[in-house]
């Protein structure tokens, strides 16, 4: 793991635009690997809808947080979430294109996000203490997107192995933001609570259905690719060997890895900021060819 050498708490989180051209982008972007592709595919789907509810989950506690620091980058934090959507539904658009209609699983994320986990019609404790489960939710969620963001800025085996530029550096620009603000969500969950019980019980829930969606999503996309429709059954859908197989390339993170990173969330003197490297996600974000488009 990275070194961090930037001190987080003077940074002044903040929205980047960035521009993405998907024209030349193939649909099997990680080379003669369909599998992979479609796990990296499963985020595009997933995020969008996860991180519009970010965002107006952090709106409604806003005006609640009365640490000046904390609401500095909480405001940060969701101008990030909504850029990301935004790049992420771009993807979308382009896999539509390509011949895999998402909606069928996006719609149920919406579901997810916008219904069950969406707004109640409930009054005082009951108010806040849902708020707060919300944002114990965000937290373990942002603890996964905060060690998979660390990972894929280190991800040499995807450079390796020659993944689309364009995604690759979207994969990347993602990934550095989310170590950049890796601690604002749990330090707004330790502002309304900063219980051991209501963290680790909320990530003991967490992790299997994020894991349950993921081989949902993957499995929804293999049997959707219209390059796969000629293949071998077998090839159509995923497997774990599949998975061991990528991981031994260096193209996705292997189950022992994602289980170890993933179980720091329970130690008792846990910290996000302990997770990556704010020095290499700045030197990323700065470098990142989407951004510096934007930026001219």
């Amino acid at each position: 793991m990275s070194t961090q050498t930037i001190d987080s708490s003077q940074l002044l989180l903040q929205a980047r635009h960035v521009e993405f051209d998907w024209t030349n982008v193939p649909t099997t972007y990680v080379p003669a690997d369909p599998f992979s592709t479609h796990v990296f595919n499963v985020l595009h789907m997933l995020l969008p809808a996860g991180e519009e509810w970010f965002v107006e989950t952090f709106k409604e506690a806003l005006p609640l947080i009365t640490d000046e620091k904390l609401r500095e980058d909480v405001i940060g934090f969701i101008g990030q979430e909504a850029m990301h959507a935004e790049a992420h539904t771009g993807v979308l658009e382009h896999l539509e294109n390509h011949g895999i209609d998402a909606k069928p699983y996006t719609d149920q994320m919406h579901w997810i996000f916008g219904k069950l986990l969406g707004p109640r019609p409930i009054t005082e404790l009951r108010e806040q203490n849902y708020l707060i489960e919300r944002l114990a939710i965000i937290a373990a969620v942002e603890h996964v997107t905060a060690f998979l963001g660390d990972w894929v800025l280190n991800a040499d085996g995807l450079d390796r192995v020659g993944v689309d530029p364009t995604m690759l550096d979207l994969l990347r620009w993602h990934g550095a933001e989310e170590v950049e603000h890796r601690a604002v969500a749990y330090d707004v969950l330790c502002h309304f609570d900063d219980s051991y019980f209501r963290r680790a019980r909320t990530q003991l829930l967490v992790s299997p259905i994020l894991v349950w969606l993921w081989i949902r999503g993957v499995r929804f996309l293999m049997s959707h690719d219209p390059e796969l429709v000629d293949r071998p059954r077998r090839e159509r859908k995923p497997h774990w060997s599949d998975l061991f197989a990528a991981s031994k390339r260096g193209v996705l993170p292997g189950p022992v890895e994602i289980v170890q990173r993933m179980s720091t969330y329970f130690l008792p003197g846990y910290h996000p900021s302990r997770e990556g490297s704010t020095e290499q996600a700045i030197h990323y974000l700065a470098s990142s060819p989407a951004a510096r488009a934007a930026a001219h």
